[in-house]
């Protein structure tokens, strides 16, 4: 029996032979489709307007084809260095590409430089293609296609794009508060050294601004604070070392910085005086009332060395002397003499090229040992809470905690024993059992169960929800403000208040740009992390001590020791890829 041919005899033969015909691409149609944008930061952009033109852009392109938005990602406060995968609403919408009835097949965005950023296109867009989702990008004029090379280079070259204007952006922001500084001795933001307080300095230089009702800050003397300042100086230049002078003002009941402007330090403990806040006020060249910019730097360092696909983090560190700038002339009000503090400076130096065992080192560097600490920053006191450390007594590997070193007038000092040692051999074996039980084949169900419990108790999120509540009502008390200034309420009158809700604010907001927005896991993804570590049990066994540690690093074990019990509580969050559990076992 012979098939019959229906219609055009070409198609048919084309659909018998699996010839792919042409697709006319002005009758292609999208869809639905998500849309996914982004803007960098909250302070430089108005994440509202961002997401407004992105939208109207990505409408702009889709509509005519007949794609409609029916789902939207958007990131605020997220660098486009940052890969997608640590970015939350990027990450989400690939964690939607798993799910068949997500309710789209296809992704819009609004401006390829602000979602890609270096090779990210090439690492992600094969996982599109893999669950059958196009991608529609406006500097491509339509659908990205991955078997078009030219698509692909001009994709490559666009990440490079992006690249070279973050790099020029952050260069040219970096330039004209350079000139700002050498020129004008500006204060640069930020929260004032201890010493000093911001006052208003009269209009914003920059007319726009200051027809906005922006203000000039500057920095004037905390009198109380700068006769603290002076007298460490002349502590340290009569022969005491850093922590003596703590010592001294510890003793002395002088509030310590976080004590005193506890608005400006809610990210720290008010535990008194410490070596490293004296040695940071010895080492301010600010207080000679000379303005000085860029001594400290934000360095990208890779997340994981052996995966460079995973990103970049950014740490802070100290800046190359070369990139340090100073104000031509003095910028505010000065402490202590320009001689006074390089005398200080010289004397600390003389320090560290002498090689006293008691004295301090200048500069920061890892302290150096030829002992390997297995458990080394994993162990903390259960009575101060601090981190143990490594030591060596009778040819044994131990850790300890002492109580000299503790702040005294800390609360936990009267209850705090002498010295806290714990013998590193006698906690390998039972963790090493411990976690041969936890990861078993035959108690995989079970782990799972208590970690998925945990992750939904964890404190995380609600210090994070706390921290962007205060955010959100500081953000309103400098409406409110600005619009008593344009009622008619006098500026002068409001001063303090909105000084007051701009430290709560960046207060707030250094909170929660510290602790990222907690992100549990689904008991799927749980299950996918406990696979990727494997059966560690086996590997435990004769393993050596450099492995042994990497274990532990890879399931992120926690300890704290309650000496009064000789009890040591073990937690472990195990991860995959970058995504980790939250909570623990």
């Amino acid at each position: 029996m012979t098939a019959e041919i229906i219609g055009d005899e070409w198609a048919t033969l084309d659909e018998l032979l699996g010839v792919e015909t042409v697709v006319d691409m002005d009758a292609e149609r999208v869809g639905p489709v998500a849309l996914y944008g982004r803007c960098s930061t909250e302070d430089n952009q108005d994440p509202e307007t961002s997401r407004a033109w992105q939208e109207g852009n990505a409408a702009k392109f889709i509509e005519p084809l007949g794609g409609q938005v029916t789902a939207r990602y958007f990131d605020i406060g997220q660098s486009r260095s940052v890969p997608w995968e640590r970015r939350r609403e990027a990450s989400a919408l690939l964690a939607a590409l798993k799910n068949p009835n997500r309710g789209w097949n296809a992704v819009v965005v609004g401006e390829g430089t602000r979602c890609w950023f270096g090779n990210q296109f090439s690492l992600i867009a094969p996982r599109f293609a893999a669950h059958g989702v196009e991608l529609w990008v406006p500097e491509l004029g339509g659908r990205f296609d991955p078997r078009n090379p030219s698509h692909k280079m001009l994709m490559s070259v666009l990440g490079g794009m992006s690249e070279s204007e973050r790099q020029h952006v952050q260069a040219r922001v970096r330039a004209a508060m350079d000139a700002q500084v050498v020129n004008e001795g500006r204060h640069q933001g930020g929260r004032a050294p201890y010493g000093y307080v911001t006052v208003d300095g009269g209009p914003h230089p920059n007319p726009s601004k200051a027809a906005e009702g922006h203000r000039l800050r500057v920095l004037a003397i905390d009198e109380p604070a700068a006769e603290v300042v002076r007298r460490i100086f002349a502590e340290y230049l009569d022969g005491n070392g850093d922590r003596a002078i703590a010592r001294i003002l510890n003793l002395e009941g002088t509030p310590c910085p976080s004590a005193r402007r506890p608005d400006q330090n809610r990210h720290r403990q008010q535990n008194g005086w410490q070596g490293n806040t004296v040695r940071a006020i010895l080492d301010n060249p600010r207080y000679t009332g000379y303005a000085v910019f860029g001594r400290f730097t934000r360095h990208e360092t890779l997340l994981d060395p052996d995966d460079v696909a995973a990103g970049y983090v950014t740490r802070l560190r100290r800046a190359d002397a070369t990139t340090v700038v100073r104000s031509r002339r003095p910028a505010h009000p000065a402490i202590v003499s320009v001689e006074t503090f390089t005398q200080a400076q010289l004397l600390r130096r003389s320090k560290a090229a002498g090689g006293l065992a008691t004295a301090r080192k200048a500069e920061r560097g890892t302290p150096r040992t030829t002992r390997l600490y297995i458990l080394r920053g994993l162990i903390r006191c259960g009575v101060c809470q601090r981190k143990m450390q490594g030591a060596t007594i009778r040819s044994g590997a131990y850790y300890r905690c002492s109580a000299r070193t503790l702040t005294p007038g800390s609360q936990v000092v009267d209850r705090h024993p002498r010295t806290v040692n714990l013998r590193e051999k006698m906690l390998l074996d039972p963790i090493n059992a411990w976690l041969g039980r936890l990861f078993a084949p035959e108690n995989r169900d079970e782990t799972v169960a208590a970690l998925e419990a945990s992750a939904s108790q964890s404190t995380d999120r609600a210090s994070y929800e706390a921290a962007k509540q205060r955010l959100k009502d500081a953000e309103a008390k400098l409406k409110r403000h600005q619009a008593a200034i344009e009622a008619g309420v006098d500026p002068a009158a409001l001063v303090d208040a909105i000084n007051d809700a701009q430290a709560d604010r960046a207060a707030a907001l250094a909170t929660v740009d510290s602790n990222p927005e907690p992100k549990g896991l689904s008991r799927a993804e749980i299950y996918a992390a406990i696979d990727y570590l494997g059966e560690i049990g086996p590997q435990l066994k004769n393993t050596k001590p450099a492995t042994l540690a990497e274990i532990y690093k890879k399931v992120r074990l926690e300890l704290k020791y309650e000496p009064g019990e000789s009890l040591v509580h073990c937690t472990v969050r195990p991860c995959v890829a970058n995504a980790g559990v939250g909570g623990g076992t």
